[in-house]
């Protein structure tokens, strides 16, 4: 008996196979694909772009404008929804698919899933070389596509239809691992998307891809908990693990039956709400100075979810307990293994709920409560400094935009950022209500990532305000997508710094000796140097010109009626405020390390590597 069939191009194959793809975790079903990005080219127009309209009933659509925004859009998607559910993003060949580089990166570094399915080169060769190809003198299948490689957890170039079945397969996989996943590309060559092909019936039925949770091991159990019950001082550093396995509540109950407290990383943050009483918030370079303080007499460290990047270590300074020890909670070997720990290979959730049975009874003393406690309330005073504005009438600080924004919002409402000076100061003072609350990218700190991911965090979660917080620079690299909330319909709010300049890499430059050079947004002085008049950009008349609806406000009393507005709009809201240089975050309580000049003729940098030289001594490598 012959088996069924349909004839379609490859690239009908693949949307329709997309189409019916579905994860489910915890007996709840999602759609896996639940829509495609797309530019559109002549790598991809006759493939990709006729099969998404021959198929628009089953896989929507959405038109983006630039293409490594289009992935930050389905990376914040694939947050929001836990990563349970994301996005494809089609784009042409040549500067269109690498320009998904960044994103990709992005995606894996972070370990969020999102399907890249850039066009290539033709398979067959009729002409070479064509339009925007790469010419290699050695490697002829060499194409500008293969630098999605490196930043990619699955690679395959589809070079003959019937090898889309496998690979379309494994590209699910990947997808749908939670110790796996991150960008996957299938390379797609223009000619290959519109070739016909007869196929399997079966390849396209519904199939659902189960999200494991795996138990951790009895023996690894047992090492971990005996770990625990034998330290005096332990401390949970929570990380983006912790919301990816929805293991929030489970780490309340570990924190409420133990007294452990809790201090979370960027990913992590939110984890536990920061009134829980076990709450530290953040910890490393830009952490508070009571988790700072706590990581620094540790004697056990439980990583929770975390790959224990260098912001959370302080460059490797901040564990200083001579007898400190750690266990690291990880679904994936490679991070449960850093820093010599104890591991405990499994689900953070799962993990989590076997450990709170094994310490069944057991708690730390009640004076380490007292004083972590103690610490918290203090730093508590610290953020209500930073926060507090007394003056409506005043130019808001930067902390006092945030302390505006934190009267506004509600538990359900998702505050964005990803890199300058914001991260620092809302890893420190933000006050987390929910587990999506607290939304950072900083594992690979991308500039403009904010305004689109917002987008894809509207799309994923309709009825939830979004907010989109934006310095000038990171305004300026990505305000595109702006553009596609307005088509879409989308209710994000921007709030627009202006600080004229990179805020965060100008203090940056001038702790290490650099002077700010080449960091502020202003004239040429006669000297050459930019140190003239500000320059005369409008981005509020910008932000306006793209289709959004522009607040401005000048004062700490409009800040906040700005913001009420915007929360209660319909329409794709910026508010836009100057604010006051004054510093006003608490500083850094651990160190970052960012080499300084061994040797130079300026005094500020002379200075700087005499303290360089002094933190970095601290260093210890956990062996």
């Amino acid at each position: 008996m012959s088996t069924p069939t349909h004839r379609l191009t490859v690239a009908q194959a693949l949307v329709r196979f997309l189409a019916a793809q579905y994860t489910e975790r915890d007996g709840v079903r999602h759609r896996l694909i639940a829509g495609t990005w797309g530019i559109f080219g002549h790598g991809n127009v006759a493939g990709l772009g006729q099969a998404l309209v021959e198929h628009a009933h089953v896989m929507p659509y959405h038109q983006g404008r630039n293409e490594q925004a289009m992935v930050h859009a389905a990376v914040g998607y694939a947050r929001q929804r836990g990563r349970l559910s994301t996005q494809a993003v089609t784009t042409s060949i040549g500067p269109g698919a690498t320009n998904l580089v960044t994103g990709a990166a992005l995606a894996t570094i972070n370990r969020l899933p999102v399907l890249l399915l850039p066009g290539d080169y033709f398979a067959t060769h009729p002409a070479d070389p064509l339009l925007q190809q790469l010419e290699h003198p050695v490697e002829a299948d060499v194409s500008v596509n293969d630098t999605l490689r490196p930043v990619s957890r699955y690679f395959d170039r589809i070079t003959r239809p019937e090898a889309l079945v496998p690979s379309a397969l494994n590209a699910m996989r990947v997808l749908t691992d939670p110790a796996e996943t991150g960008a996957v590309t299938l390379a797609l060559p223009q000619d290959v998307q519109a070739e016909a092909f007869d196929w399997p019936e079966e390849f396209f039925a519904e199939r659902v891809w189960r999200v494991r949770r795996p138990a951790p091991d009895p023996a690894e159990l047992a090492a971990a908990a005996d770990a625990i019950m034998s330290a005096s001082r332990p401390l949970i550093v929570a990380g983006g693990g912790v919301h990816h396995s929805a293991a929030e509540d489970a780490l309340k109950t570990l924190a409420d039956a133990t007294g452990i407290p809790v201090a979370s990383t960027q990913a992590g943050k939110g984890a536990l709400r920061h009134d829980h009483p076990a709450d530290l918030g953040g910890i490393g370079h830009t952490g508070t100075a009571v988790a700072d303080d706590l990581a620094r007499t540790a004697d056990l460290v439980i990583g929770v979810g975390t790959r224990h990047t260098d912001f959370t270590t302080a460059s490797g300074t901040l564990f200083q307990n001579p007898d400190v020890r750690f266990v690291n909670l990880n679904i994936t070997a490679f991070d449960a293994h850093k820093l010599a720990a104890t591991t405990l290979v499994c689900d953070a959730r799962a993990g989590l709920t076997a450990l709170s049975e094994a310490l069944a009874g057991h708690h730390v003393d009640a004076s380490y409560v007292a004083e972590y406690r103690a610490g918290k309330e203090r730093w508590e005073h610290v953020v209500e400094a930073a926060l507090r504005a007394d003056d409506d009438s005043a130019v808001p600080t930067q902390t006092q935009v945030l302390g505006a924004l934190d009267a506004v919002v509600g538990d359900e409402d998702v505050v964005i950022n990803a890199a300058g000076s914001l991260p620092g100061d809302l890893h420190k003072l933000w006050r987390a209500r929910s587990p999506r609350q607290y939304h950072l990218e900083y594992g690979y700190s991308c500039m403009g990532y904010e305004i689109p991911a917002a987008v894809g965090v509207q799309q994923a979660a309709p009825d939830t305000p979004v907010w989109a917080l934006v310095g000038d620079g990171t305004y300026l690299m990505m305000p595109t997508e702006i553009v596609t909330a307005v088509q879409e319909g989308l209710p994000v709010n921007v709030v627009l710094v202006q600080n004229h300049g990179y805020a965060s890499i100008g203090g940056l430059s001038e702790s290490v000796g650099a002077e700010r050079f080449g960091t502020a947004y202003r004239h040429r002085a006669a000297d050459g140097a930019f140190t003239g008049a500000p320059l005369p950009v409008d981005l509020a008349a910008n932000a306006g010109s793209l289709g959004m609806d522009v607040l401005r406000a000048k004062t700490v009393g409009e800040l906040r009626e700005a913001l009420r507005t915007a929360r209660a709009s319909d329409r794709p809201t910026c508010v836009y405020i100057e604010t006051d240089p004054a510093p006003t975050a608490p500083p850094a309580e651990a160190w970052w390390d960012v080499p300084v000049a061994e040797v130079a003729g300026r005094e500020a940098a002379a200075l700087a590597r005499e303290r360089y030289d002094r933190e970095v001594a601290r260093r210890r490598r956990h062996l």
